[in-house]
């Protein structure tokens, strides 16, 4: 057998950021100076934080980054039945100074 190098498969920089996450509890920790991503599931930890040095102009100090799992879920009113799309997002700690503007 011949040995097989892996390749990792590089997300680019535009693909790495697909949303900010808006809820009660992102935007208590943005008060903070911790901002809530959702980023691709393939992405490195280093390639979130090049992307955010590259969109926003800011230099993140630690990035953290949780799996969020799908879900299945049904409505009792109209008995449909379905799934929840998991993902994966990413905490980004910045400086005490910095901010990320979202609109």
């Amino acid at each position: 057998m011949k040995n097989k190098k892996l390749i990792k498969n590089n997300t680019e920089e535009s693909q790495v950021l697909v949303q900010p996450r808006i809820t009660e509890k992102a935007t208590m920790m943005a008060e903070g100076g911790v901002y809530v991503f959702e980023v691709n599931p393939n992405a490195t930890k280093k390639e979130i934080g090049n992307a955010v040095k590259k969109y926003y102009n800011v230099t993140p100090v630690k990035v953290n980054t949780a799996v969020i799992p799908s879900k299945k879920v049904s409505s009792r009113l109209r008995g449909h039945y379905g799934i929840k799309k998991g993902g994966k997002k990413a905490y980004i700690h910045l400086k005490k100074g910095d901010k990320i503007e979202i609109v």
